[in-house]
Order: C-alpha cells, then structure tokens, then sequence
C-alpha cells in the first residue's frame, strides 16, 4: 500500500511539472506572437547597422513567420543577387510554423551599397552576417544558416568561425571546393554543350569579350536553361528574374569572375573540404542531378561532416528549389523538423 502511494505522488508530481512545463512553453509563445502597440509594425524588416572598416552601413533583413525556436537566415547567391529568389520558400515554410529571415548581404538588393571593391571580401562578410546575428538576437538553440551558391560558402566559412552559435546548416547547391567546381565545369559540363556552341563561347571568353550580346545568347539555352534553372528562360519565376535583374556586377565579378561558366576572381582558389570534419553540427548538404555543381562531390561533403546529411534532388539543377521543388523543400522541412 505504501508503495501505491509513492507511485501516485510522483506520478501527480510529474504530471504537475509537466502541466507546468506546457503552460510556461505557451506563455513563451503568446510573448513571442505578440504585437507591440507602441512602435508601428512595418513587416518584420529591420535595417541593421554594421561596422565595417570603422564605417557604418546597413543591411535589410526581414522575418517571415514567428518560430522561436527554429530561425533560417537565407544567404542568397551571386555573389551580388538579393534575397528575392527565394521567395518561393514563403509557399512552403510558413505552413510549417518555420520562421525564415530574408537578409540582402552589403551590395545587394535593399542594402547599402559602398560601391567599393574592398568591402567584397569573405572574411569581411563572414563578420558581417556574425553582426546580423547578434542583432536578431539569434542563438544555439534556434539560429539556422541556410546558404545556397555563393551563401553557401559564406555558410561553410561562417559555421568554421562561429558554429557554436548556430543549431545547424543548410549548404544548399555549393561544393566546398571552388577549383573543383571550374574542373567538373571543364571536364564535364562542358562535354555535354554541343561542340559548336561551346566553342563560340570559350571564343568569347578568350578574348574577354563579356559584353558581347552573343555570350548570353549563347549560355541562355545551352548552359542556363540545362543547369541553372531548367526551364524555358520566358517562363522562369519573377521573382528569379527580378533578383537577377539587380544583381551587383561589381561584387559577381570580383568575387566570381567575369566569365559565366567556371569561377575565377578572389574566390578561384578557395578550399574548405579538408576542414569539413571540423563542423560538428547538424549539417544538410543539398545537391542536384544537373547542377552547376557535382552532386556526387556534394554527396562526398555530407560524408565528411561529422554530423552530415544529404538531399539529393533527381529532377533539380542549381535553383532546385524551383525546378524540384517537392523534393528540395520536403528534405528541408524534414531536416529542420528533426
């Protein structure tokens, strides 16, 4: 008989702790949801201010959704596009209770613009999204980074400086090995274009002949429309255009390159495969079938990473998450559920 009582007062205890706990966990939320009637709401923008070579500028962010406990920043690619193609992931990510932030980096989009090559520099922008997250008060415990292309090695180089803030990574489409990318470019990609249409284009690209309105004539339905995004051009969504059509050249070409088709500028020769093994968090790494990028060195990367899985999108190219997108956002929302 003692022992019946003993189990009821700790089970009417612990249930007691665990009414308590629900009740706590709500009140959170109702804090987090609720609106302050003393400051207008404008939509969940914030205008950051970030100091940089002791000067201040600042960059635009905008919440979608309240989550506390799961946050997505969104590092957009390019380098030099805006948030603005990603914003399919309103269609998907809402309707999960996933927050997501869009954020356009120094130079893009909605943020200020030093019009200053100097400030284009990985190092600079790794400090830079570190001053966002301070600001948006994320941490640990909900603070995701999902970077796609150029985002992605802005992700990868971030999470090897400042993983221990972070609750996990999103590496979407981008291999941690520039000058594999210009290789399996050369040696593979280039193999599939026909013979004649590459070679107009390496002719170009020879005699640096960027502006020639041929070049975009010729990479549009040979290079783009096969692994950028694999639609009709006319029939790509707005809002893919609409960033490409801001995108800064200043910044794409410092940091990639004047040509389209393999990578050159400050980031030819940057590397982090080897460190991999030192980013410990729960990493996603996303590939796709005819992506810019190598789906099996990508798959390679989740293998290396201690904590890493991948996503492979068999209908996807480089914007998959347009092009695959029931298989791109289903293995997304599964990873952060998780």
């Amino acid at each position: 008989m003692k022992n019946i009582i003993v189990t009821f007062i700790l089970t009417f205890l612990l249930i007691g702790c665990k009414n308590e706990k629900v009740v706590l966990e709500e009140e959170t939320l109702v804090n987090y949801y609720q609106i302050d009637s003393t400051i207008i709401q404008d939509g969940g923008i914030k205008m950051i201010p970030i100091t940089t070579k002791d000067t201040v500028f600042h960059v635009w962010t905008k919440r979608i959704g309240n989550n506390p406990k799961i946050k997505v920043l969104l590092l957009n690619g390019g380098p030099g596009c805006t948030h603005e193609y990603f914003e399919c992931f309103e269609n998907f990510l809402p309707a999960e209770e996933i927050e997501f932030i869009y954020y356009d980096q120094l130079g893009c989009g909605n943020s200020d613009n030093p019009k200053d090559t100097t400030f284009w520099d990985l190092p600079r922008y790794v400090e830079e999204v570190e001053q966002v997250r301070k600001s948006l008060h994320l941490n640990k415990d909900n603070f995701y980074v999902l970077g796609h292309s150029w985002g992605g090695i802005l992700a990868m180089e971030y999470a090897l400086k400042y993983q221990q803030e972070m609750k996990g990574l999103i590496i979407s489409n981008m291999m941690s090995s520039c000058p594999e990318y210009g290789k399996y470019a050369d040696e593979v990609l280039a193999l599939q274009m026909k013979p004649e249409a590459l070679y107009e284009i390496q002719k170009i690209e020879a005699e640096k002949d960027f502006s020639n309105p041929k070049y975009m004539e010729l990479l549009l339905p040979n290079f783009y429309e096969q692994h950028i995004l694999r639609l009709p051009a006319k029939d790509w969504p707005e809002p893919v255009n609409r960033s490409f059509a801001k995108m800064n050249q200043s910044l794409y070409v410092t940091m990639q390159g004047p040509s389209e088709f393999g990578i050159s500028g400050k980031l030819e020769y940057w590397d982090r495969t080897q460190e991999l093994k030192n980013i410990t968090i729960p990493t996603l790494v996303i590939g796709a079938q005819f992506d810019t990028m190598d789906p099996k060195f990508m798959q390679k990367m989740a293998n290396l990473l201690p904590n890493g899985e991948y996503l492979y999108c068999e209908n996807g190219s480089h914007m998959a998450f347009y092009d695959d997108q029931q298989n791109y956002f289903k293995g997304l929302i599964a990873f952060l559920r998780k």
